[in-house]
Formats: C-alpha cells, sequence, structure tokens
C-alpha cells in the first residue's frame, strides 16, 4: 500500500510541528494506578492494603517512614473523526477550494499526529441509508484506507443530519473519547445543545468548522440545483445584505452555542491553514483540560 492519503499530509506538515504536536494529546486520560507496568510518579506514604511489593525500602530507610511507589499510566486516546458528508460538503470554501478535500486532508492531520502520539483513531461518517464506522487503529495505513474510504463515498441520504450521526457514535461505540467533528456552520447548527452537553458529559469534544464560500460574487455555483446563479441575484444589493446579516447571525449563534457547552472549534478555509489551525485547536484543547 502507498499511503497516498498520508504522504500528501506528511508533505503539508512541516517538522516544527511534528515536535510541536507530540505532546498536545498528552495526560488528557492520566489516571493514577499502582503497578509494575507503568510510569513512576512519585512516592507516597504506606497505607492499609498497600502492595507491599510497591514499598521503595531506600527511601524508607533513609527517612524512616514507610514509602511506596506511585506510579502514572497513560491510556491511548480513542479519537474518532465524525466527518459531514451532506451534499453541502461538495460545495467550495471562499478561498475557492473544495470543502469535502480540505475537511479530507484535516482528517489526516488529527489522524496522523494522533497515531504519532501513539493514540488509536476511528472514523464515522453518513452514506445513504446507513452509517459508515471504521473502528479504533493505531496505524498509518488503516488511517490511509479510513480517508479513502469517506473521498469515495458518494452517496448521501437525503434525511442526513450531523446530529443524528454524532447521537448514534455517542449510544453506539462504548468508548471514551476525544470526538473531532469535521463539518461546516450549517451542520453546527443543526447540532442540538442537549447533544452537546450529552457528549461533553462522556467525551471530550473538539469542532471543526470548514468555511462556506459566500452566496454573492462571480461566478457562484449552486450544488443542489446544479447550474451557476443568475448575475441578477449576485448583483442585488438587497440579496447580498440580507445573507450576509443570515450568515453572521448563524455564525455568531455557533459561536455562542459551542462556546457555552466549552466545546474548543476553529474554522478552516483552504489547505494551506490546515496545520497551523490544528495546532492551535489542540493547543487550546490541551490547556481547557487543565482547569
Amino acid at each position: 500500500m502507498k499511503l497516498n492519503y498520508i504522504n500528501k499530509i506528511k508533505a503539508n506538515i512541516p517538522l516544527y510541528s511534528n515536535k510541536k504536536t507530540s505532546n498536545l494529546l498528552d495526560g488528557t486520560y492520566k489516571s493514577i494506578y499502582k503497578g509494575k507496568s507503568m510510569n513512576f510518579e512519585n512516592l507516597r506514604e504506606y497505607v492499609v492494603n498497600d502492595d507491599i511489593k510497591d514499598i521503595d525500602w531506600k527511601s524508607s530507610a533513609r527517612s524512616g517512614t514507610v514509602y511506596v511507589k506511585q506510579f502514572i499510566a497513560e491510556k491511548k486516546h480513542n479519537i474518532l473523526l465524525v466527518m459531514d458528508s451532506g451534499i453541502k460538503m461538495d460545495a467550495d470554501t471562499n478561498f475557492h477550494e473544495n470543502k469535502k478535500n480540505i475537511a479530507l486532508y484535516t482528517a489526516g492531520t488529527f489522524g496522523y499526529i494522533g497515531i504519532k502520539n501513539n493514540d488509536c483513531i476511528g472514523m464515522i461518517f453518513s452514506s445513504k441509508d446507513k452509517y459508515v464506522f471504521k473502528y479504533f487503529k493505531n496505524n498509518l495505513y488503516n488511517l490511509d484506507e479510513y480517508l479513502w474510504a469517506y473521498d469515495k463515498n458518494n452517496s448521501i441520504d437525503p434525511n442526513y443530519n450531523i446530529d443524528d450521526l454524532l447521537n448514534y457514535a455517542s449510544d453506539n461505540i462504548l468508548k471514551r473519547m476525544i470526538i473531532i467533528v469535521i463539518t461546516d456552520f450549517s451542520g453546527i447548527d443543526n447540532i442540538k445543545t442537549n447533544t452537546l452537553k450529552k457528549i461533553r458529559l462522556k467525551h471530550d469534544l473538539l469542532v471543526v468548522n470548514i468555511n462556506d464560500n459566500y452566496m454573492f460574487g462571480d461566478n457562484i455555483f449552486d450544488i443542489e440545483s446544479n447550474n451557476y446563479i443568475a448575475d441578477f441575484f449576485l448583483k442585488d444589493k438587497k440579496l447580498v445584505e440580507i445573507e450576509r446579516n443570515i450568515r453572521n447571525k448563524i455564525i455568531s449563534n455557533n459561536i455562542e452555542k459551542l462556546k457555552k457547552n466549552n466545546v474548543c472549534f476553529t474554522t478552516i478555509s483552504s489547505i494551506k491553514e490546515i496545520n497551523n489551525k490544528v495546532i492551535s485547536l489542540l493547543e487550546e484543547h490541551k490547556y481547557a483540560n487543565r482547569f
């Protein structure tokens, strides 16, 4: 297997980013355990029922107090990429780049960083009348296959709703996860507040908005009608102003909804932005989880 998708994504991630992202996902699920197979954390005084095998005899002899070694387990993350696969993803961004292509590269970047951090990557998306779930794996070959499956998926359910997809994932995948939703503001608008609250109780949640093109300008194409929009609509100043106001209201409402539910998010309009935006989002998520 040639890793066609991964090789393109690796070429888009500079060396400094590889170094910087190596610890951005560390520590989210840290828990204290005792055991020889885990990393040493510190010493604490012996209490009843502690395993005598964990006693640090040298430290105990020096201090006159019995101490046991405490270990910390670094659990692997299960990172689920929730991919919007509605017809709107075939449209362009305001940078005139294909939204689905940017979603693909964004998912691959998250996946590549996660696997390099020794985490497991899964993916879920809608395909006609079913949900396609790719199970959590820890290698680049599986990630490349997941990206290929999403890229080649052209069977869209006309009743598709990303809120339903999120609820399905939360209810049926019985693992604690970092859920990364890759959609647009229309998709975010469809995610209910109750869904965000439910997911945040059990999982970490990050959202990526793939930015939409405006409905005005030159050569605007309507993917639903499969036609270019007539110039007399595009040049109408009143329609342009109405569209701008509606768009700004949707964006403002969704940003407020995500912030109220402590969901970290970012907006990406171009492949060139992916690297820095992904790193910034992971950094924001890491420090948000400290409090």
